[in-house]
């Protein structure tokens, strides 16, 4: 990245109270960027607070529910974004079973009303819309999805993320062709770091129950997922919606993840974890009755790299003990804020 690039420009952030969202804000003010975002509260307590801790004083935030196309509106014609990175979801894939309209909702019609808003922005040059690994028509490969391969998310999350992709390019199509603005979207592997709170996630949980003192419960401890701490794929948002900000001809859709050797099972995570942490921390596996997830997922990565040159930093054991490192900060009562500066700081000087 050109860190100098971001210095003065106004960008928005969609789903900045979130978990991804909060580590954005905070390197984007890091990076000297005007930051404004727009999301709901945070859905739990400990994600409220984390977000206040690290980026309440440094965006200029707007509580609102991206379904809401007229307020929404009235955030982009009062801030005038340059760049703007959609995050606003619903994230987890058991959610969506549970709620299926609220996340189509949320992930179609949001993404629908954040491009109208971008049409409707004179302002705006960037936009990178984040969507996700399971967009892809899922059929167990061994070897990792590439941009063109078929869309067709199985479950309710997975699905409607792949409609925000096909929105983002009708989108593109339909209005963007002729206008200097490049929209991008990016397809992310699962994320660990400090800061998530949410159920059902593999990390979060095992930080739970290291806390407590109690055994890790793995449920699906053979599914192999692409693990990356949750700086590698913000820093290649930042990285397309740089580069494309001069060249709109590099505007497409992305694939970022680990390397191939870092995509591991989720028992060799828990593993990992469990030796991170010490404390002689260990991991037993569960039935769980669930609703259908994939068991095979890994993703080519060779665009990202090709176009901007970008290679992962933290290898997954690294990425899972800088997550520990800030884990037992936090559960020690210490400030998490210099943690997540210092972790920003080694992952840039790194890159």
């Amino acid at each position: 990245m050109d860190l100098e690039f971001w210095t003065g420009k106004r960008v928005l952030v969609t789903g900045h109270t979130g978990f991804k969202g909060t580590w954005l804000c905070k390197m984007l003010a890091m990076l000297g960027a005007r930051v404004a975002g727009y999301a709901l509260e945070s859905a739990t307590a400990e994600g409220e607070r984390f977000f206040e801790a690290a980026v309440s004083e440094v965006a200029e935030s707007h509580m609102g529910d991206v379904r809401d196309l007229a307020h929404l509106q009235k955030v982009f014609a009062e801030f005038r974004p340059e760049l703007v990175f959609h995050l606003a979801a619903q994230p987890i894939v058991l959610e969506s079973y549970r709620d299926p309209v609220g996340t189509y909702g949320t992930n179609v019609m949001g993404t629908v009303h954040l491009m109208e808003c971008v049409r409707r922005t004179d302002s705006v040059v960037s936009v990178v819309n984040v969507t996700t690994d399971k967009v892809y028509e899922n059929r167990e490969w061994e070897w990792g999805y590439r941009e063109n391969d078929a869309l067709d998310g199985f479950d309710p999350y997975s699905n409607s993320k792949s409609c925000s992709e096909l929105v983002t390019h009708s989108y593109r199509r339909s209005f963007f062709a002729e206008r200097e603005v490049a929209v991008s979207t990016v397809r992310a592997g699962n994320v660990i770091g400090g800061g998530d709170f949410a159920q059902h996630r593999i990390v979060p949980d095992c930080v739970r129950a290291a806390c407590k003192g109690e055994v890790i419960q793995v449920r699906n401890p053979h599914s192999i997922r692409p693990y990356q701490h949750v700086l590698e794929p913000l820093a290649a948002y930042l990285l397309v919606a740089e580069r494309q900000y001069g060249h709109r001809e590099l505007a497409g859709s992305y694939n970022v993840g680990p390397e191939e050797s870092d995509c591991v099972t989720t028992g060799a995570l828990a593993t990992m974890f469990c030796e991170a942490w010490g404390e002689g921390m260990k991991w037993q596996s569960v039935d769980f009755a669930s609703a259908h997830e994939a068991q095979f997922l890994k993703l080519d990565c060779s665009r990202l790299k090709r176009t901007f040159g970008w290679r992962p930093v933290w290898h997954i054991d690294e990425a899972i003990r800088k997550t520990v490192e800030w884990s037992k900060a936090r559960n020690a009562g210490e400030d998490i804020v210099p943690v997540m500066e210092k972790q920003i700081r080694e992952f840039i000087a790194k890159s």
